[in-house]
């Protein structure tokens, strides 16, 4: 009796550890990024003396993004899917915009590292700090 229930305790642990088995994610919900890159999103900008500083600090941001190598992803959906170097993937929904902050959100995406979500007021120096971090 202890054999039978030793073999059924080996073989419900083979099972369980089985990486053939893992959750298959629909992808065709998700906005693939693969490459290193920033995304935001596009929209038409109502004019208000927030939301033009709100854009100057973007473009000031994306200017610099550019500078380094990175590519300009504008975000086709809200559900988006970082794949990374080492096989793992990195699943981010985006909330709906709430305000000029929101609707400019930028995330700077290298694939040896996990994504960025830049504070517009920090400036390019979080970002210096993102590609200095090994």
């Amino acid at each position: 009796m202890k054999k039978l229930l030793s073999i059924f305790a080996v073989t419900s642990l083979l099972f369980a550890c089985n990486p053939t088995r893992e959750h298959q994610v629909n992808k065709d919900a998700y906005d693939v990024i693969t490459e290193k890159s920033y995304v935001y999103r596009e929209f038409k900008p109502a004019a208000s003396p927030l939301m033009d500083s709100v854009l100057q600090l973007r473009k000031e941001i994306t200017d610099y993004l550019d500078q380094q190598g990175f590519k300009a992803h504008i975000a086709g959906k809200d559900s988006l899917l970082f794949h990374r170097a080492n096989g793992l993937e990195v699943m981010i929904e985006m909330p709906a915009p709430q305000d000029p902050w929101s609707m400019n959100t930028i995330i700077v995406f290298d694939p040896v590292k996990n994504p960025l979500f830049v504070n517009l007021h920090k400036g390019t120096g979080q970002i210096e700090q993102y590609i200095k971090a090994k």
